[in-house]
């Protein structure tokens, strides 16, 4: 019960990425193929609210779950690093036609064959845990 505040959380963003069409094959298709602004919007509007939501954390010294005291930390920037992280993502991303965020709710709304996704998405996880020390970071 300690949770459900968190459960309901989640529920209602699903369903308002579900309504504004987030999760569309469509959509998705359409902003690789630059033929709509539409995810653009969308994707803008969430760095910018980003931005704003951190700065107001930050000013009023938000707390975790447990009291602790929200502290962001800065780091390196390297060029390289997030240029490769991100093209195997944005390839991954238009290869399966799904955002990783929102894959449980296309299984929720009963695509199952998201459930390979799924499962892909864990078994790299787990593999990049077993080569995470071997790699630069």
């Amino acid at each position: 019960m300690k949770y459900f505040k968190f459960l309901l959380v989640g529920v209602l963003f699903g369903i308002v990425l579900s309504k504004a069409e987030i999760i569309s094959w469509y959509r998705i298709y359409e902003m690789f193929r630059f033929e709509s602004f539409h995810m653009y919007g969308v994707i803008g509007s969430a760095v910018l609210i980003g931005i704003v939501m951190v700065q107001i954390m930050k000013r009023m010294e938000f707390k975790g779950t447990h009291g602790e005291q929200v502290q962001f930390v800065p780091k390196s920037f390297s060029v390289p690093r997030y240029l490769f992280g991100g093209i195997i993502f944005g390839l991954g991303w238009a290869m399966v036609g799904a955002c990783p965020g929102p894959v449980f709710i296309l299984l929720g709304k009963g695509v199952i064959s998201i459930l390979v996704v799924i499962l892909g998405a864990l078994l790299g996880t787990f593999l990049y845990g077993l080569v995470k020390n071997k790699l630069v970071h």
